[in-house]
């Protein structure tokens, strides 16, 4: 399965790009989660490379992380979830978005350990572990209302996703509401699902922000979403070598990532039904008071380039 998988990827990228990109290194920021599948592909694959790019790679595991490495100028290209990709957009941060590259509102869930917590108005009270500035944490708060849970109903315990699991077990909090793959991890531990964040129509989509001065390296974009677009496409066409890939990666059981890997859809897209999501996601943040404004997604989009054609 290895050699087919090396195989494919060989034939993939067989014709490299004959243009040199700039000589400044690309500086990717990602979350080694299950929603950036993508970028990670295109990294243990050799994607970037194969395209030309010389790539250096930092992994985080939360969006709000990503989103800072490219606030401060350590990334050039960073993946984050919509809450804080909206954050940087709507305080004017000189980013804009290149692509949504995942979705799936099936993969926040919340867990519990308790028996007694049944239904979510058993939380009324309780404290819930939360990553603050995620998209797990605008859709939690989205849930909470729904259900008559407003601000102050519930505690909110800011934590990384890494210690969710252990702070549920040891009672410190009574809920844990994160992205995959902590919820399966969590399941594996005895937890079950509460509640998930599907259903009201949002695609909570995962997405793929850049620094607005990379307008001035279109090569370099252009050859970014080349490898992108080819990890998508190893992907559909080599689906279990591709889970045994992020499985290696992410240090995780393969039927773990197999069932976390079906709570989302993997495409490269910024479309109408994706911008709706998240203009709906950004209402409920103004008035939770987490932005200052709506940011102008039709103005987000750092579009990229066609190539120009050669002159034969």
């Amino acid at each position: 399965m290895r050699l087919m998988a090396v195989g494919l990827v060989f034939l993939l990228c067989l014709t490299a790009p004959s243009w040199a990109t700039d000589s400044a290194p690309l500086r990717l920021a990602y979350q080694n989660r299950i929603g950036s599948v993508l970028p990670l592909l295109a990294d243990q694959l050799g994607l970037f490379a194969n395209q030309g790019l010389n790539v250096q790679i930092q992994r985080f595991s939360s969006g709000p992380a990503c989103s800072e490495a490219l606030y401060t100028g350590a990334a050039d290209i960073a993946t984050m979830g919509d809450t804080a990709a909206l954050i940087a957009l709507a305080r004017n941060m000189p980013v804009r978005v290149l692509t949504s590259h995942a979705s799936g509102a099936g993969r926040h869930r919340l867990m519990v350990i308790d028996p007694a917590l049944q239904q979510l108005t058993d939380l009324r009270g309780k404290r819930i572990g939360v990553k603050l500035g995620t998209s797990t944490h605008g859709g939690l708060l989205t849930l909470l209302q729904r259900h008559n849970l407003a601000s102050g109903a519930v505690q909110l315990v800011n934590l990384a996703p890494e210690t969710q699991i252990e702070a549920l077990q040891a009672g410190s909090i009574d809920a844990l509401a994160a992205s995959e793959p902590t919820p399966s991890q969590a399941e594996g531990q005895g937890a079950r699902e509460l509640a998930n964040l599907a259903g009201d129509g949002n695609l909570y989509p995962i997405l793929t922000l850049a620094r607005h001065d990379m307008a001035q390296r279109p090569e370099q974009l252009r050859a970014f979403m080349a490898a992108l677009q080819q990890a998508l496409d190893y992907l559909q066409q080599q689906p279990q070598a591709a889970r045994h890939r992020v499985a290696e990666a992410l240090g995780l059981p393969e039927a773990l990532v197999e069932q976390a890997m079906a709570r989302h859809q993997y495409h490269l897209r910024f479309d109408a039904p994706l911008r709706a999501s998240l203009e709906q996601t950004g209402h409920f943040l103004l008035q939770q008071g987490l932005i200052p404004q709506l940011p102008d997604l039709a103005a987000a989009q750092l579009s990229v380039p066609a190539a120009a054609k050669t002159s034969q």
